[in-house]
């Protein structure tokens, strides 16, 4: 009996010993690889960061490209009728749009759909706006025609859609 006491003292605190070393190498592996994954996570997320960020601020100048104001300071001329800068004006949202159509991989769907309406109001407003005058009318009537449209409005289309980039972009940094 007395030997099997001995057993007992030598061996019970031995097993708590083990049991403790066990346990606190257990939660530091655990921990270690808790740290190398977050260590991952943040790597990538370093990686992708910019490339967002410069594809919110692609589609940014993509939507000041298709403001009305930038459109007819950029393609209207004074021999252009009503049907040729209309059709001018949608070519270059178009063209504009399919140029920047890989940038909404870094975007979310919300601001994605945002931009996809915004492009497709300025289209609305001209083709709207187009549709009330003569073909063969002079383009500059047109331009006016475009210019007091956007006075009448609360917000440009594309303006609107910039004001929700910002807050996406702000809530990215």
């Amino acid at each position: 009996m007395e030997i099997l006491a001995d057993i007992l003292k030598i061996t019970i605190p031995a097993l708590i010993v083990f049991f403790t070393a066990w346990i606190l190498l257990r939660n530091m592996i655990r921990n270690d690889q808790e740290r190398r994954r977050q260590e991952i996570i943040l790597q990538g997320a370093r990686a992708v960061t910019p490339l967002k960020l410069q594809a919110y601020e692609r589609i940014v100048l993509f939507l000041e490209r298709i403001s009305l104001e930038s459109l007819l300071v950029r393609v209207s001329t004074t021999e252009m009728t009503v049907s040729q800068l209309q059709s001018t004006l949608l070519t270059t949202i178009r063209s504009e749009f399919e140029h920047n159509l890989s940038q909404q991989i870094y975007m979310s769907p919300q601001a994605w759909e945002v931009i996809k309406n915004a492009r497709s109001n300025t289209i609305k407003i001209i083709n709207s706006e187009a549709d009330m005058m003569k073909g063969d009318a002079p383009g500059i009537e047109l331009s006016r025609q475009l210019l007091n449209k956007l006075m009448e409005l609360d917000k440009e289309p594309t303006r609107a859609a910039i004001d929700y980039i910002k807050g996406e972009i702000g809530r990215i940094i």
